[in-house]
Parts: C-alpha cells; structure tokens; sequence
C-alpha cells in the first residue's frame, strides 16, 4: 500500500528544478529527482532545499523543501517508482528512450508486489504528444502481463508546458532562476484513477489547442526573435526584441499564426491577441539574459514540417492568411550561423553542397515547386 505522496521527477536540469519538480514540491509531493549528474545529485541529497528565484518587475524567492535525488542509472529508482503516484519527466524528447528502461523497471515492480493505486506518467517535453512517445518506449520493456497491468494501472497523459528558464547560473548550483508566467496543461481523459489536485496545473480537455496554441505563439515568437537577433549582432532576446525592426517582423509573425489558430480552433480573436502581447512582454524582460544562441539552437528540428517554423506557416495559409512575416522568420533560421551548434554546420553544409532550394525541400518537407518554397527563396535573398 502506498501512502506517502512521492513524485519522481526525471531530470534535475533548470526546467526539472524551477518548474515541474518546484510545482510538486509546493503541491506537498515528496519530489525525487533522478539525473545523472553526480554533483546535483549530491547536492540535492546534501542541501534537501534550494532556492527558485523569479525574475520580473517584481523579484521574489520561494525556497523549495522535501526533496531528495537518485541517480538515475541506480536500482534504487526502480523502487521509488514503484512507491510513486506521479513521473514527470524534463530531459528533452531525444532522451526518452534512455530513461524507458529505467520507468519500465518500476512499473514491472509495481505489478509484481501487487500495487493498486494507479500511477501517471507526464512528459513536459518540448514536443507533440511526448508521453505518448515514452509510452511506446516504455512498452517495449514489458512483457505482456506488465503491459496488461500498465493498461490498467498507469496513464500516460500528454501535456503542454510553458515557462521561460534561462541556464543563469547561481551561487549554489541547485538554486534556479525563472519568469513568473508559466502554463503546465495536463489531458484529463488519459489521467487514470483520481484526478490529481495540483496547483499550477491545468486538466485539458482539448490539450492539442493548448499545445498548438504555444507552438504557434511563444515558441514561433522566441525562434524567430532569435534567428533575426543573431543576424543582427544581437546577444540576447532582450536586445533582440528591444530592436524595433525585429519586434516588428515578430509580432506580426505572431499574429499570422494567430490568425490561423483561431479559425482552427475558434479562439477569441481579442484574447488570443492580448496573449500575443503578453507574451511579448515576457521576451522583453531584462532579467532572464536569455542567449540567442540557446534559443535558436538545433535549428533543424525547427525548420521540420510539424514544428515552430513550418506548421504555423501551413495553417495559416490553410485558412488563407498572409504569411509574409512567418517567411521572414523561416528565411532567417536558414542563415543561423553557429559553428558551435553541430545542426547549424550541417545546414550550412547541405545549403553549400545541393543549393537552397533542395536544402529547404529536404528540411521542411515542403514538396518541390511548392509556392511557399520559392516565397522562402526570396526572403533567404532579401536578408542577405
């Protein structure tokens, strides 16, 4: 029988400890952060506290208690999982393969001493339907009795996050900093059992709204301030968005896709606008410092067909709205110049090797001869 109320929280990085693990921890949840950094994890299990800082017009702190860390390669994660009502995971969708084994090991355990309490397992992921994902990897783990029992006994539901945590670095190395805004929209039809009473977080029952919604606007918005800000010299997206000739190109970005969202899903017209603004606001804050280049990294994944650059560009130009701006925005991801980022040396290389518009069909998907393709051309020239 279950009865301490444990969250393990995979992942002890700056969204791990500032947003998710925070959230439950405030929520009564004993949080268990798995990771396989050594020094965070020791000083997590030495500490049992650090601190969130969050940066806005007004500064504040909240001190985040009831924690410990396990390293994630350790047996002793399997019984934390099996003891657990909640996972959450923030390690980046191409390392959900890698904890699979390790979360299908506790489910296993928790089948075979007989555990009844349903657990649910949440991915906060930058990605579309990411638990969904780690489900399919978690599975194939299983044997068909662990599986039988997971269908039973374990939800995967998918969800949608929204919180800006720049890699500021602090005194103490588990302390964090991050925006005050922050969204954690969770599918209530694939929770299992009781509906979990979280603070800060919001049961969804049309999740592909709210994830559409921020890949449309805040991810869409903060990609193409990076990607014109690093053209122009820029360190920050402070700065970036502080210049008048990028925040223009942006908005108007913003409001393309915008215009698409709400004839998708029937979103409010005024209101949406007003988040758009909103959301605005939040890249104009001066104390998050947040690096152009952190941002606007792997500059591939979001050039492809469903990601920031791309899919709000197509809907769109579904419902027949102008998308010159949004142009602009995937015209500017194609000349992010960053040696240092292993997937920008490789669209250079492809750009220099087959030529633009070969280059822009292999990484967009975009069909040869498409329109969109040569209106994508002549912004790539117009920033030359």
């Amino acid at each position: 029988m279950i009865t301490m109320k444990k969250a393990i929280q995979f992942g002890a990085g700056n969204i791990g400890r500032g947003f998710i693990g925070a959230v439950l921890a405030e929520n009564g949840y004993h949080v268990v952060f798995a990771d396989v950094n050594e020094t965070v994890v020791g000083k997590i299990n030495e500490d049992k506290e650090y601190v969130v800082r969050i940066m806005d017009t007004e500064c504040t702190e909240i001190k985040i208690t009831n924690i410990s860390a396990v390293d994630s390669r350790s047996p002793q994660l399997v019984q934390e999982i099996a003891q657990a009502q909640i996972v959450t995971t923030a390690v980046g969708l191409t390392i959900l393969p890698r904890i699979a084994g390790a979360l299908a090991a506790g489910i296993a355990q928790r089948c075979s001493d007989g555990v009844k309490e349903c657990l649910n397992v949440i991915a906060c992921e930058n990605g579309l339907r990411a638990s969904t994902q780690l489900k399919e990897h978690v599975y194939g783990h299983l044997s068909d009795l662990q599986k039988q029992y997971a269908d039973e006994y374990v939800g995967f539901p998918d969800c949608s996050v929204d919180r800006i945590v720049p890699p500021i670095k602090s005194e103490n190395p588990i302390d964090v900093v991050v925006e005050k805004f922050y969204e954690w929209n969770v599918e209530r039809a694939s929770i299992k059992g009781e509906m979990p009473q979280i603070a800060g977080m919001n049961l969804a029952d049309n999740l592909i709204a709210y994830v559409e919604r921020k890949l449309f606007t805040l991810n869409t918005g903060h990609a193409i301030t990076a990607y014109l800000g690093r053209l122009k010299g820029h360190r920050t997206i402070e700065e970036s968005i502080s210049d008048p000739e990028i925040l223009a190109v942006v908005k108007a970005a913003m409001q393309e896709s915008g215009e698409g969202l709400v004839a998708k899903y029937g979103f409010d017209h005024d209101a949406h606008f007003a988040y758009i603004d909103k959301i605005l606001g939040r890249f104009r804050n001066p104390h998050l410092q947040d690096d152009v280049t952190r941002v606007g990294r792997e500059p591939l994944r979001k050039l492809s067909a469903n990601d920031r650059l791309i899919k709000p560009t197509l809907t769109a130009r579904q419902y027949g709205f102008d998308t010159r701006n949004l142009v602009k925005g995937i015209a500017a991801a194609l000349h992010y110049d960053n040696p240092e980022d292993p997937q920008s040396v490789q669209m250079r290389q492809v750009i220099a090797e087959q030529g633009l518009e070969k280059a822009v069909e292999q990484f967009t998907g975009l069909e040869s001869g498409a329109p969109l393709v040569g209106e994508i051309l002549c912004a790539y020239d117009a920033l030359k």
